[in-house]
């Protein structure tokens, strides 16, 4: 696939579109003015994988708690605004490397003129969010509803008060809770403007729910190279989404970060617990970000010629398991209780290797 071409932006030093890599983002789901705490949730994500964060800044007390979580992010952080130009100019007062805010919103010429002013000698981006489904009434009415057609229009009224003012520094969103109209919307959109995009599908839902929409609706997007930063929105702790984005990059081949974990369906001839394994190896391994292939098989016979192509792996019977590399069985394990540990040790040895010979 061909990436599309867009200009350039930086986010806090954060390279985005032209050459870049597709970069992954969330929001924490904290109340920003407990510091404490969304700065600690600032910094689980970024150990999950996440390269910018979003913070909601609903008020002005909101507003005064960024300097000091800024202080403590190892990530640009955008400030979310909703309406309030003076909430965004106390997010940039802040620190703050970007906003998330749509310029048409904020009150009259004058409010725009002086975030926009304020954007622009802070060198921080403006990403232009439109939402399906709070679209204005005159667009709704017009199209017969939160059309692609209608969210591409709004993109462009935002887009035209920012260029009537020399500001360039621009991402956009469109976002729907509809797979089929939020593709739809990006892909207009592409046709006509060269900002860079960031991509996800809005109120996407519960865990497995969300992942699988937003990786249909984000895989066809990415497949056609629209995307320069992507969100997948879950209903869920916000730590689990940048694992469900670095997975979408690495099933299309744009990115990899941390160990893929293979691993086999149960079927009648499991003989141990394949899941439970499985689950447990995956989170012994979530902070790892070294690139290998990981299988946990449940079935001593074929296992290890089913994955052999995995740098590492295990596959259990009753009160055994084979510890193989590249489908080669190097050590047997005896006891069910012993096949998490000696293989976890094992991976250890591996890496420590893989480090070694550099």
């Amino acid at each position: 696939m061909e990436r599309r071409k867009t200009r350039t932006i930086s986010v806090g030093g954060v390279g985005i579109g032209g050459s870049n890599p597709v970069r992954v983002q969330s929001m924490c789901n904290t109340d920003t003015r407990d510091v404490a705490a969304t700065a600690a949730q600032v910094r689980q994500l970024a150990e999950a994988g996440c390269e910018i964060v979003r913070l909601a800044v609903p008020d002005m007390k909101a507003a005064r708690a960024l300097e000091a979580i800024r202080f403590q992010s190892p990530v640009p952080l955008i400030a979310d605004i909703h309406f309030d130009y003076r909430l965004a100019l106390a997010s940039l007062d802040a620190g703050m490397d970007g906003l998330r805010i749509n310029p048409g919103n904020i009150g009259g010429e004058d409010k725009v003129d002086a975030v926009v002013r304020a954007a622009a000698d802070q060198g921080a981006p403006i990403r232009i969010g439109v939402n399906g489904g709070s679209l204005d009434k005159t667009l709704l009415a017009k199209y017969g509803g939160p059309t692609p057609e209608a969210m591409v229009e709004s993109a462009m009224e935002h887009i035209a008060l920012l260029e009537a003012r020399d500001f360039h520094q621009t991402k956009i969103s469109l976002k729907s809770s509809s797979v089929l109209t939020t593709v739809r919307a990006y892909e207009l959109l592409a046709e006509k403007v060269d900002y860079p995009l960031h991509i996800g599908i809005t109120e996407a839902g519960t865990l497995v729910r969300g992942a699988v929409k937003s990786s249909v609706g984000l895989g066809i997007l990415l497949w056609q190279g629209l995307g320069d930063t992507l969100r997948v929105s879950l209903t869920h702790d916000p730590v689990a989404e940048p694992g469900v984005a670095w997975e979408i990059l690495r099933s299309l081949g744009l990115r990899q970060r941390g160990p893929e974990i293979v691993s086999c369906p149960t079927c009648g001839r499991t003989e141990i617990d394949l899941i439970g394994l499985a689950d447990k190896v995956e989170e012994a391994l979530r902070g790892v970000d070294e690139v290998f292939t990981v299988a946990v098989m449940g079935c001593v016979v074929n296992g290890p010629g089913e994955a052999r192509e995995a740098d590492i792996g295990i596959a259990g019977g009753r009160g055994l398991g084979m510890i193989f590399k590249k489908g080669e069985v190097i050590r047997k394990v005896k006891g069910d209780a012993n096949l998490l540990p000696e293989f976890m040790k094992e991976i250890d040895a591996f890496l420590q290797e893989r480090r070694n010979n550099g």
